[in-house]
């Protein structure tokens, strides 16, 4: 489980989030969904350590990452997975090598048990008889999927995502959404998923933060998101005309 209490981080005097308080609990996936600016970024950057806040605390399982030493936090940091907004491959490096590598500089494992764990990644993301393909020889769905593979590889009790929708058709936003959601459950992981992609939160958003300016506005899950009467939230989910069309015959 991973809590935030009382966040608050501001740049050049400027408020980006204040006071925010959530639980992300284990074996769900976890939203976080706002508007461009309303500081789901700044949240999620607060949450792996890219910066530091202002006040309030960072729980890791009650491990307050904000207290931490540098060497606590690189501790911490190979208990966690990270699915960046662009898959982030190693160009130069084999779909397997780029999942072995970070078998390669944290594990304690030989060559060949490494390579053996780094295909088993692949098999569970259905990948298979891809692994002296390069980056670029693959589709970005793919690629997705190999990241995945990458962020399991040293079974971490937490996944941070950014965006994994980011650049894909919804056919193929689809089946990470699921994969992620499956691998979430399967192993009991705290995964929290920063997103704007609304088949994303209805899909798979079985705990939402919904933030506006800088502040929570709305907590709850896919079944409540759209029924909900808040207005800033209302104004977000239905942005699109379909949606509306949606609103109108929940209402009916």
């Amino acid at each position: 489980m991973i809590e935030i209490q009382h966040i608050s981080k501001s740049f050049d005097g400027r408020q980006i989030l204040n006071d925010i308080n959530a639980v992300f609990e284990n074996g769900k996936t976890n939203l976080i969904i706002g508007q461009s600016g309303s500081g789901k970024t700044v949240l999620m950057k607060s949450i792996v350590g890219l910066f530091v806040p202002e006040k309030g605390k960072i729980l890791y399982d009650g491990r307050d990452l904000v207290a931490m030493t540098k060497d606590q936090k690189r501790l911490l940091r190979r208990e966690i997975g990270m699915l960046f907004q662009s898959a982030a491959l190693f160009d130069s490096q084999t779909v397997l090598e780029n999942v072995m590598f970070p078998l390669d500089v944290f594990s304690t494992m030989n060559y060949k048990d490494r390579r053996a764990k780094a295909r088993r990644c692949l098999d569970r993301v259905n990948l298979r008889d891809v692994d002296k393909l390069y980056p670029s020889e693959i589709s970005g769905g793919m690629q997705k999927r190999v990241a995945i593979a990458r962020a399991i590889a040293l079974n971490p009790k937490y996944l941070l995502c950014d965006e994994p929708n980011s650049g894909l058709d919804p056919k193929t936003s689809l089946v990470i959404d699921h994969l992620i959601h499956d691998i979430t459950s399967e192993y009991g992981i705290t995964t929290i998923i920063n997103t704007h992609d609304m088949n994303s939160v209805l899909g798979i958003g079985e705990n939402i933060i919904f933030l506006a300016d800088g502040k929570e506005e709305w907590r709850g899950t896919k079944d409540e998101v759209l029924k909900s009467d808040n207005q800033k939230l209302s104004d977000f989910i239905f942005a699109s005309d379909l949606l509306k069309k949606v609103k109108e015959r929940l209402v009916e």
